[in-house]
């Protein structure tokens, strides 16, 4: 069903745009494991791919924030009770992963398994895109949350299997995981633009 962009509250709008801050946050972490994996190799290459994808991320979330002034609070008390449930879940499944990531990090310091701290957490961060495409009712959440669940998954195997440096397998899983953020990035950024540009 196509969205009205009349009758959309303004609180949609600018989680647009503070996702869009988030992603360039996000791919811009990833990418700087991926890049320390590299050590050059590549003449930072992924480090400038990534950079400029973070930089559109960031005009344009802040663009669409600033648009966002142009739609109503809320259009109903439907909408508020939504809005009010959909921040509640997602608060929930954002404060599960940032308690599960802490929890487990210190589990696998403790182990001595330290070296699979990073591919976990982006096994963390992939699953926790399950719950919250349920939450946003979006699809692409399933895609990309396999996505770099499988990045992360083959982080940990090649941690395991010792056949390649552990700098390269962060280099691939890094790679993976921001490639998943920069997808979701221009999602959003699409979304967002043929909303803002129909008011």
């Amino acid at each position: 069903m196509a969205i009205d962009p009349q009758i959309l509250p303004r609180i949609a709008i600018r989680s647009i745009g503070g996702g869009l801050l988030l992603m360039a946050l996000f791919t811009m972490m990833w990418t700087g494991i991926a890049q320390g994996g590299l050590e050059h190799y590549d003449h930072h290459a992924v480090l400038i791919l990534f950079s400029i994808f973070s930089v559109i991320f960031v005009v344009y979330g802040i663009t669409i924030l600033i648009a966002a002034q142009r739609f109503p609070k809320f259009t109903g008390d439907s909408d508020a009770a939504e809005g009010k449930m959909m921040a509640t879940r997602f608060g929930i499944i954002f404060g599960i992963e940032g308690t599960a990531i802490p929890i487990v990090s210190v589990i696998l310091l403790v182990l001595g398994y330290q070296q699979f701290t990073l591919p976990a957490i982006a096994l963390i961060v992939g699953l926790h895109f399950y719950p919250m495409a349920k939450v946003f009712n979006r699809k692409i959440d399933y895609y990309l949350a396999t996505w770099t669940c499988l990045a992360a998954l083959t982080g940990i195997i090649l941690m395991a299997d010792h056949q390649y440096t552990q700098a390269l397998d962060l280099t691939i899983m890094g790679i993976g995981v921001a490639l998943a953020t920069s997808a979701y990035g221009f999602y959003m950024l699409v979304s967002g633009y043929n909303l803002i540009k129909k008011r």
